[in-house]
């Protein structure tokens, strides 16, 4: 029997981390078949042999090298034989309703969506976001606000879609690596005139930053990494390129790349150290021309499939910049 949903789980290093998140797919009260697909991206903890050798029964692909989030991903849709998929972070924990929740969702809506679930904190149990509305510069801005179901973005720790719309998208784009394939994923659905909904109900419990360091606001701080800041920077730069309308790219882009010119030379300033500059805000210049047959070939498909009015596309976004209100509120990031 055809599986309704392929649980889909990107393992990196996550030998303290995957069996609760097995646990928690397996304990689900949902009264349908379940596929469990594990991508192990060439893990050096042991956490690859310990999947293979304890759950026999889930289909386990182990990378020879470590190929990124992306990439996993889409091999695992590739295989994938349920009508949705659940894209699940290893250091994430679903409650014992997440998928009824969400199937129950997708079969009301009777169309092809982008569904999350609120997000809460594993470590202190409290809420962190019902998914989030975007800034003009494309910073997520956490939504706590139950009744406010339609987002921007459902994060990629815990994201379903239908089978036939991650088709029709054409999955993650490769070159992304990882970190905001989910930001670029929700804004090419949202542009065909797909929605992205976050319900109130249920949720999942997330390590956030234990699968790839930093991401989060710790004793009061911004802490991060620069490898995760500048994989942000970058990729929040090509989702602004490849799927925002004329004539607002032409607009908002040279301005983000000068905010973020400005950006990290106060940073490397303050901090007394020019790998701010370097490290993060630089590599997004070369990296725009590096990947520009990339960015123009995506640009057009996104384009073409467009389906909404600007008005509505950029409708769930918030006006004022989301890293002004965290410098206000946190100072100056940490990064290590």
């Amino acid at each position: 029997m055809r599986p309704v949903v392929s649980v889909c789980i990107a393992n990196y290093n996550g030998i303290d981390l995957i069996d609760a998140c097995i646990a928690s797919v397996r304990s689900q009260g949902c009264g349908f078949s379940v596929e469990i697909i594990i991508h192990d991206d060439a893990s050096t903890d042991g956490s690859g042999e310990h999947i293979r050798n304890r759950y026999t029964d889930i289909d386990l692909i182990q990378s020879p090298e470590n190929v990124g989030f992306c990439v996993a991903n889409n091999r695992m849709a590739d295989v994938a034989k349920g009508a949705y998929l659940l894209l699940l972070n290893n250091d994430a924990t679903l409650f014992a309703d997440a998928l009824a929740t969400l199937h129950t969702e997708a079969v009301r809506l009777g169309r092809p969506a982008i569904l999350g679930l609120p997000q809460y904190d594993a470590e202190t149990g409290a809420l962190l976001d019902i998914g989030s509305r975007l800034d003009p510069f494309l910073n997520p801005v956490p939504n706590l606000d139950p009744g406010r179901n339609d987002v921007c973005l459902v994060m990629g720790a815990c994201l379903w879609i239908d089978k036939r719309l991650w088709d029709e998208l054409g999955g993650f784009p490769e070159w992304f690596g990882s970190i905001d394939e989910d930001l670029h994923l929700c804004c090419r659905a949202r542009l065909a005139g797909h929605p992205a909904r976050v319900l109130a109900l249920s949720g999942y419990r997330h390590r956030v930053g234990q699968s790839f360091g930093g991401g989060k606001v710790a004793a009061g701080r911004l802490r991060t990494t620069f490898r995760r800041r500048a994989l942000s920077e970058r990729n929040k730069t090509f989702v602004m390129v490849t799927t925002y309308p004329a004539p607002f790219m032409q607009l908002l882009l040279p301005l983000h790349l000068a905010l973020l010119l400005i950006e990290g030379t106060l940073l490397s300033l303050l901090r007394l150290d020019p790998a701010y500059l370097t490290r993060i805000y630089l590599p997004v210049f070369a990296s725009l021309w590096h990947r520009r047959r990339e960015l123009r070939a995506e640009r057009r498909r996104a384009m073409v499939n467009r389906r909404v009015a600007k008005a509505q596309f950029f409708a769930a976004f918030d006006l004022l910049p989301y890293k002004l209100r965290m410098l206000m509120r946190h100072g100056l990031p940490r990064v290590a």
